[in-house]
């Protein structure tokens, strides 16, 4: 279905999400860093990035202006303990796709993450006339 890269420094969390993404048919990669989730960024095959604010390293939105600055264009969706709406609203200049905060609903989250892979899915090639090719 889909590369998701959870940045997330709590091990319970993670591994929640981690099982669920999994059970839904999704490969996860997990780090539990800034820096290890911009070395992973700067890879590629990465089709939505799940990210806390809160890391031990970096703060996630240094983390999402440092991606932005490289160019790299993964939908970004965070999911942090942060509610002050600054952080939202940085975030969301920043160009994230969704801003969830903890505890979230897991139905939103996985809405969001199908979404956002789905956004990232190469486009159909199109014939002269616009329509798409049946492949």
């Amino acid at each position: 279905m889909g590369t998701v890269l959870l940045v997330e420094d709590d091990p319970k969390i993670a591994s929640f999400i981690q099982k669920g993404l999994r059970r839904e048919g999704f490969e996860v990669d997990w780090v539990e860093t800034g820096a290890e989730a911009i070395a992973r960024l700067d890879e590629g095959g990465v089709d939505v990035n799940l990210l806390d604010l809160g890391l031990p390293d970096i703060d996630g939105l240094d983390v999402l202006r440092e991606l932005r600055d490289r160019g790299i264009d993964v939908p970004v969706i965070v999911i942090t303990g942060r509610s002050d709406p600054r952080d939202r609203a940085i975030a969301l200049s920043l160009g994230v796709r969704a801003y969830l905060t903890k505890p979230f609903r897991w139905a939103d989250l996985l809405a969001e993450v199908r979404a956002a892979v789905d956004q990232t899915a190469s486009p159909r090639p199109r014939d002269a006339g616009g329509i798409s090719d049946p492949g």
